[in-house]
């Protein structure tokens, strides 16, 4: 191996790859199949790519092609070399709106066309759920659809021409009436042209196998049609001419619903003539209790346009009336409709878990039937589950007759693998004799091409063969697909983890208390890897600043993967490979929500942390920053916090501090209030509306207490009273009769460092504190958005085994939840003026801001905050080196709001963390909605 890498080394331009980090980022895509590969080159032009398979052919080294890595067959995993096209070869070279084309490389994500091609009313046609994330490149190979090939057709149907690679060297470009076919193609064809002529079912969605007959003659002889679908086993893409198509200046949503997805999918065929866009289906197992959407148990996505809103709405109300439907709504506001295809994009994921919370696999992912036999064959499919003791919820593009559904296979025991092939082979047989396809839309790859003469027949499947071996004929390329395939039951990326738990501090309850579970919650969809944030999302932020897979969610959980199978990653807990990848995480905890299936890789990072460092010395940092609340109630109690800022004032002092401390030397040291929140404190008698407990968290306290000034005098406002928690615990281990001092704590700074031992006695002692406000229905208010999502989270996994826990975090309200509960009536003061800022990120990933929504619109704020996170995250942008990443992700959309905010825009920022970051990095004063407030009542 170290030949190879050093051969390729000096033959490419573009960046190598063989280090353990690198390969185990790519040993699996979004399918059940790992490989192991030797190394990674992620090319700079075709010139490199070239270089690539000169090298590998001299040394018969396999060479697998890969664009976003969200394959779910397999086809992106290989056990040579990996070409990443997403580093380099990734940009639109050029977009002619005159003959609505546009020349893209492979690595180009879809989405960035997309934006290219809107101002000039275009759009690329196939669009897949992961269209943030997927490439062109990818596209191609796998000839994607999305959910308007009802309207647009396949990649394959939108591809005009094609530059190719082959595994010998030639340079193809690839188009009709044979252009570019290489020796041989054309006599194999019209050598066989009665086959290719009748061994092809008919149906929208067929996409298993080659697709030869695209090279008859009554066809056009489209070479690069015929390649589209081919997974990187003919040759290697490098350049392609696409089609564009008109968007529609209007679109509205029709949303239909019915008593379950057979009675959806057989109505679906049969809105096709009113030329919809779009005809997507889904069942009521994969849709979050809390959307509103029309009465029934499945419900038919139908998207249709017009040059005028009137005209879109009409024809969906067209479409309505045509249906025979339970309950339908029409919807024509762009927002209400995008929050209405997240829950349909995000069903890759949410699939993957059962209603009862157990595990659920692609696999078969995409069979397609003709559109008039879906009904039928739902039934049928549902029955063959039945019979093998499985469930799944069938999903997807009803219109064309294309069904994703996860199935509950187990893959982790012999006996569970068994039934996953023995289900395999039947459901194959049964897809065939409704007149369908093995794939609809995803390709073939490891989970299908074994079982493809059962569709084709065994000399249609010979034929593939001889194509293979015409374009690549010594197998160099992602061989083990489509043709002489790998079984369908080998290569599970499952069969490397232990069978046993892992040893762990967290509960992980959503995962049974299953480390391995919860690290194969990622199943690859890349949600992650979306490169500009929307809305109030917030996942990346570690990926958008640097654009590297070892940053996203989904590398860093591949890398823990790798670390419980122990083959690449062999330190286990102490490896430095997974250290360094989760070193740029800011534990946002933005992928607990935006992640369609919940990898909460800030706890993952707490967790390994914890066990990295375990009886080991530790970065300044962790001692500096996670013992903050140790170092901040030393001060309070010694009075010094006038010496402390005056220490701090003096640059080199200040240099030498946070040399010591680990500290980022760009940043700037927070001031120490002189007087504490809870010094400041003065209780009153009840309130009208009675009591509630002020948390007094470490930044409220200690760095900003006029948050809790603010705060106590709006609740007072409101007719609340706040009280302080308890300080004294009963010391029973010497007398019933003797208590000590303590102070409430979240631990949140110790378990962001990993110190999970001292988060569990800081938690406990929080318990004994608590315990007689436990005994009382009062509400906990904590202002600090970090703590309350480390009480209402961290606590009872931390604490699973102590009851207090979850009663104490089922008590933690926000501030402007205490509002709306306990004062429902209260109408807080008129501001009438504009905001901007950020909704914090654990806000939005823990908390909800719905409470913080409405207390805004009552008060007059108008204008939305940004999602994202401000790139502090608490201790994340105070330690040295991450400084920069820090301020790229304040430059993703916090400082933009705020830099474009008008004359008198409230910058709201609720947490310390983001109103530090706007100091800092913008010299702009953020405040916490409670400010604002107090602000308006003294007006």
């Amino acid at each position: 191996m170290t030949d190879l890498e050093a051969d390729l080394r000096k033959a490419v331009r573009g960046d190598v790859g063989f280090d353990v980090t690198s390969r185990a980022l790519t040993t699996m895509d979004a399918s059940n199949y790992r490989r192991v590969p030797l190394g990674v080159v992620a090319p700079r032009d075709a010139e490199d790519v070239a270089a690539v398979l000169e090298v590998c052919r001299e040394r018969g080294v396999p060479v697998v092609a890969r664009g976003g890595g969200t394959s779910i067959a397999g086809q992106a995993t290989g056990t040579g070399v990996v070409l990443d096209f997403t580093r380099h070869m990734n940009r639109l070279l050029s977009l002619d709106p005159g003959s609505r084309t546009a020349v893209v490389q492979p690595g180009l994500v879809l989405d960035r066309l997309q934006e290219a091609a809107a101002p000039h009313g275009l759009r690329f046609g196939p669009d897949p759920s992961t269209h943030s994330r997927c490439t062109l490149g990818g596209m191609i190979g796998n000839n994607s659809c999305g959910s308007h090939s009802v309207a647009w057709g396949t990649t394959a149907d939108s591809v005009r021409e094609l530059d190719v690679v082959t595994a010998r060297g030639r340079r193809l470009r690839l188009g009709q009436g044979w252009a570019g076919a290489p020796e041989g193609l054309r006599e194999l064809v019209e050598g066989d042209l009665a086959r290719l002529r009748t061994g092809f079912p008919e149906l929208p969605r067929r996409i298993s196998g080659y697709a030869l007959d695209a090279l008859l003659p009554e066809r056009g002889a489209d070479v690069a049609r015929s390649f589209c679908g081919s997974e990187g086993t003919l040759g290697i893409v490098t350049e392609a001419v696409v089609r564009l198509v008109e968007s529609p200046r209007a679109r509205a949503l029709a949303v239909l619903g019915y008593p379950d997805e057979a009675a959806a999918a057989e109505a679906a065929s049969g809105l096709l003539p009113h030329g919809p866009l779009t005809v997507e289906g889904m069942a009521a197992d994969l849709v979050p209790s809390a959307v509103a959407l029309p009465r029934g148990g499945a419900w038919l996505f139908v998207e249709t346009g017009g040059d005028t809103e009137a005209e879109a709405r009409a024809l969906a109300q067209t479409i309505v009336r045509a249906a025979d439907v339970m309950d339908a709504v029409v919807v024509t506001d762009p927002a209400g409709q995008r929050a209405l295809w997240r829950i349909r994009e995000d069903a890759s994921g949410t699939a993957t878990r059962m209603p009862d919370g157990s595990e659920a696999w692609p696999g078969w992912e995409d069979c397609a039937v003709p559109p008039a036999r879906l009904g039928a064959y739902l039934r049928d499919f549902r029955g063959l589950l039945g019979e093998h003791g499985l469930r799944g919820t069938p999903y997807g593009h009803f219109g064309d007759g294309c069904i994703h559904v996860r199935i509950d296979f187990d893959l982790l025991t012999d006996a569970g693998v068994g039934r996953f092939r023995h289900f395999s082979e039947e459901l194959a047989d049964l897809v065939a004799a409704h007149g369908g396809s093995l794939s609809g839309e995803h390709g073939d790859g490891q989970a299908r091409a074994e079982l493809l003469p059962r569709m084709y027949g065994e000399e249609l499947v010979e034929l593939f063969g001889r194509a293979k071996g015409v374009w690549d004929p010594d197998d160099l390329l992602n061989p083990g697909m489509l043709v002489r395939p790998a079984p369908l039951d080998s290569n599970l990326r499952f069969s490397v983890l232990p069978r046993e738990p892992v040893d762990v501090t967290f509960g992980y309850p959503a995962d049974g208390g299953d480390f391995s579970a919860a690290v194969r919650r990622c199943v690859g969809v890349a949600k992650c890897r979306t490169t500009s944030a929307s809305g109030s999302s917030v996942m990346c932020p570690s990926f958008r600043a640097t654009g590297e897979e070892e940053h996203s969610t989904r590398g860093r959980a591949r890398l823990l993967h790798e670390m419980l199978a122990g083959e690449l990653v062999t330190d286990g807990w102490r490896s430095e490979e997974v250290r360094d990848a989760l070193d740029l995480c800011l534990s946002c905890k933005g992928c607990r929500s935006d992640c369609p299936v919940g990898v909460d890789m800030a706890t993952y990072k707490a967790e390994f942390l914890h066990h990295h460092y375990e009886g080991r010395r530790r970065p300044a940092a962790h001692y500096a920053m996670g013992w903050l609340p140790v170092w901040l109630r030393a001060v309070a109690r010694t009075r010094t916090a006038r010496v402390v800022n005056a220490l701090a004032s003096v640059r080199p002092l200040a240099a030498v501090a946070k040399r010591l401390g680990g500290i980022a030397p760009e940043r700037g040291i927070p001031r120490v209030a002189t007087k504490t929140f809870s010094r400041s404190f003065r209780p009153r008698g009840d309130g009208p509306r009675g009591r509630a407990v002020l948390w007094p968290d470490t930044f409220t306290e200690h760095l900003s207490p006029e948050v809790g000034r603010a705060a106590v005098r709006v609740l007072e406002a409101a007719g609340v009273s706040a009280v302080l928690p308890p300080t004294l615990v009963p010391s029973a281990r010497f007398s019933p009769f003797t208590a000590h001092r303590g102070r409430v704590c979240c631990g949140l700074t110790y378990v962001s460092t990993g110190q999970l031992d001292r988060a569990r006695t800081v938690l406990r002692r929080t318990l004994d504190l608590m315990a007689p406000v436990l005994e009382t229905d009062l509400l906990v208010v904590v202002l600090e958005p970090s703590c309350a999502a480390a009480l209402r989270t961290d606590l009872p996994e931390l604490l699973h085994d102590d009851e207090r826990a979850a009663r104490l975090a089922s008590r933690v309200v926000t501030f402007a939840e205490a509002l709306e509960r306990l004062a429902p009536d209260w109408r807080p003061p008129r501001l009438d003026r504009p905001v901007a800022g950020q909704t914090h990120c654990h806000q939005h990933a823990v908390l909800g801001d719905a409470a913080e929504r409405r207390l805004r619109e009552a008060a007059g704020l108008t204008g939305e905050l940004t999602g994202g996170c401000c790139g502090l995250a608490g201790n994340f942008g105070f330690e040295k080196g991450h400084f920069e990443v820090s301020r790229t992700c304040a430059e993703d959309q916090l400082l933009p709001a705020v830099r474009d905010a008008a004359d008198g825009t409230a910058i709201l920022a609720d947490g310390f963390s983001c109103r530090t970051q706007l100091e800092q990095l913008a010299g702009v004063r953020g405040r916490h909605l409670a400010e604002v407030l107090a602000e308006g009542l003294d007006a």
